[in-house]
């Protein structure tokens, strides 16, 4: 179709996934009231589509099927047909991805397809990718369409009760939080580091078998798990990781996940939150280690986020397509023959043992570079230096990425998505003042003064940003991430501002989101309505749970304050986890990592004076490496402070508080005498 239907009611929205399907023959439209009092009043089944723009399989279903006018005639006539972005509406996604699970006794995917009763809203059947014609074992989608509408007009009572069923399910799943008498204790951690340590694949990195994710937050548990063995898993991870196909070896920029156990080849989308996660990872590695690998990982990682990513406005875009031109990954891959023209002799021999090109093509008859052969071993087998080594392999990438950029791009799904860009915040703060990177610094402030500018309005967050306004009341992600993030940026480059924020992000989670009689946070507002249940959960899925990053939050400002209702809320949230922490503790690392610093009081150091003084204690003092251990510069003019910070005056020769929990040590006036009181 060339022009937008008069029935295909998505032309108007905001979202590049829903804009996708505007032109489609079928008559979508968004998930609100109109759509749903459609359906009631027509009596006629709700056929829900969830999925986002850079989903692969979303596409193909969209090129075989809602393209299709035949198919397209059967959903209009039979169905009310909602489109959905799961980025824009995670509520929704969560809770009919539960009903899937629930209906199939399996997880789901997208895109996901549920069709609902018109006048509960509750699924009676759910599926994600269903082909045009019959095959691997799945009916063509005509068929599905015609027997389901069938059996909701010939099946009515059986609906209603599976849907009371469900309900009561989904009532059921809730009450196991919290359980009587389980206390949130170290022994929790160590099943969790052991769960992780069993199913660490000890050749390539990584947990269990492919296809492979990075799950940031039990890289993280590894990290600072203050056990060599343990943290060497972390790294290996890292290590592999960073030499596989997952990240891109010319760009920048990591992959969502990879198809296979080695990391060689990737789904090719790439995702905000993804590389933010893994950006602060590589930070604290590259710190933590002295890897120059790490170090190079981290540096490309944040300037693509920068260059490709971040909007005139200031704030992050959400993601790239895994496809370009009607081919996944054709952006990024190569023939033998193009890097031959494209290299003289010698940078071809030397791309051919960095990236292994001596054997066959590993992507459909094409190379997605993975490393090979670290510059170590380069430099022995070429007799040369590691830094001789480093330059030529970056002229190399350099025509690479240069002949790249003159292809046809992936798509770039550019709205702006709160709590994915406190994310790329976080890790553009931590890799910027670890890396004592400016430019980094630079970019993640202007995102969070874009949030506090663009996305805050009277006490509350919008979720997204598209078309020059905010939309959707934000989730429990949204607060909790941008307060995080405004943490990290306090430890990087001290601002009132960004203090005053993390404040007032917390506040919003205890009045609007926290289950003060059962414990921990609901994904959605009091204020908000979100059909069957109120999501609430512990598990950490592609990005951290919200949880458990709020946990994190409450207890590191709790501390920084002394505001104790801070960390009596995250110690309610730490006791609610607990049962489920006891049956599947690697599945909430990020619970675990606020449990941690709870039990373990890290350190807190709160440098006051003038800021060139504060600049050299602290390359002092950071010069010994503590994962666990937070300082914070606070310049001499910072005016009057909050809690605990209040108490903490400023000398002009520079002075320092040593504090653990909500206790401080009285000012110590050189920075010798901090290094000994570390030392203890």
């Amino acid at each position: 179709m060339d022009e937008f239907s008069d029935s295909n009611r998505l032309g108007g929205e905001t979202s590049p996934y829903l804009l996708q399907h505007a032109r489609n023959p079928v008559a979508w439209q968004p998930w609100d009231e109109q759509a749903l009092a459609s359906a009631r009043a027509e009596d006629k089944p709700i056929l829900l589509s969830i999925g986002y723009s850079a989903c692969h399989w979303c596409h193909v279903m969209a090129h075989e099927s809602f393209e299709d006018a035949a198919t397209a005639a059967v959903m209009n006539a039979r169905f009310v047909n909602i489109k959905v972005d799961r980025e824009e509406r995670p509520d929704l996604d969560k809770v009919y991805q539960t009903a899937h699970q629930l209906l199939n006794r399996r997880g789901g995917g997208w895109p996901l397809t549920v069709f609902l009763a018109p006048d509960d809203l509750a699924p009676f059947f759910a599926g994600t990718y269903f082909p045009r014609e019959p095959r691997h074992g799945l009916a063509d989608f005509k068929t599905v369409l015609n027997q389901i509408a069938d059996y909701y007009h010939a099946h009515r009572d059986e609906i209603r009760a599976h849907a009371a069923a469900l309900t009561d399910t989904f009532a059921r799943l809730k009450e196991r939080h919290p359980a009587a008498g389980v206390e949130p204790d170290r022994e929790i951690i160590d099943a969790a580091l052991s769960a992780l340590a069993q199913s660490h694949d000890a050749r390539h990195g990584g947990f269990g078998p492919a296809p492979k994710f990075p799950r940031p937050s039990a890289i993280e548990l590894l990290l600072g798990a203050g056990d060599v063995a343990m943290r060497d898993k972390a790294l290996h991870t890292l290590a592999h990781m960073a030499d596989g196909g997952l990240f891109d070896q010319v760009g920048g920029g990591f992959c969502r996940y990879s198809v296979d156990a080695a990391w060689t080849i990737p789904h090719f989308e790439k995702m905000l939150y993804d590389n933010g996660a893994l950006l602060r990872l590589y930070a604290l590695a590259a710190q933590q280690t002295g890897s120059a690998r790490f170090r190079e990982v981290a540096a490309r990682t944040a300037d693509w986020a920068i260059d490709v990513m971040q909007s005139e406005a200031g704030g992050y875009y959400s993601s790239l397509d895994a496809d370009s031109e009607g081919h996944e990954g054709k952006y990024y891959v190569w023939d033998d023959d193009e890097l031959r023209d494209l290299l003289d002799d010698d940078e071809y021999a030397l791309a051919a043992a960095r990236f292994g090109l001596d054997g066959a093509p590993k992507f459909e008859g094409h190379w997605h570079l993975n490393v090979a052969a670290d510059t170590a071993m380069l430099a022995e087998q070429r007799q040369m230096s590691e830094e001789a080594i480093a330059t030529q392999l970056e002229t190399i990438r350099g025509k690479l990425l240069h002949t790249r950029a003159a292809r046809t791009p992936p798509a770039r799904d550019d709205k702006i998505l709160t709590a994915w860009n406190g994310l790329m915040i976080r890790g553009l703060a931590a890799a910027g003042h670890l890396l004592d990177e400016p430019r980094w610094l630079d970019s993640a402030a202007r995102a969070l003064d874009f949030i506090r500018a663009e996305l805050w309005r009277d006490g509350r967050l919008f979720a997204t940003y598209q078309g020059g306004r905010g939309r959707f009341d934000g989730y429990l992600d949204d607060y909790a991430f941008v307060a995080a993030a405004c943490l990290e940026m306090l430890q990087a480059r001290w601002r009132n501002a960004d203090l005053e924020f993390a404040r007032a992000l917390c506040e919003a989670m205890l009045a609007h989101f926290e289950d003060r009689d059962g414990g921990g946070f609901f994904f959605t507002a009091d204020t908000h309505e979100t059909p069957l249940d109120r999501p609430k959960s512990f598990v950490d899925e592609s990005m951290a749970a919200g949880n458990g990053v709020a946990a994190q939050v409450l207890v590191r400002l709790g501390h920084l304050l002394g505001e104790v209702r801070y960390l009596d809320a995250a110690a309610r949230a730490l006791r609610t986890g607990a049962a489920a922490l006891a049956d599947y503790p690697d599945a909430m690392c990020s619970l675990l990592i606020a449990l941690r610093d709870e039990l373990d009081l890290p350190a807190q150091i709160i440098l006051r004076g003038e800021p060139a003084v504060l600049a050299q204690w602290r390359r002092r003092i950071e010069s010994t490496f503590d994962l666990h251990r937070r300082v914070y510069a606070i310049p001499h003019d910072a005016g009057e402070l909050p809690g605990l910070l209040g108490a903490c005056e400023p000398l002009a020769d520079g002075v320092a508080y040593f504090c653990k929990g909500t206790e401080c040590s009285p000012p110590l006036t050189s920075v010798e005498a901090v290094l000994e009181r570390l030392e203890q």
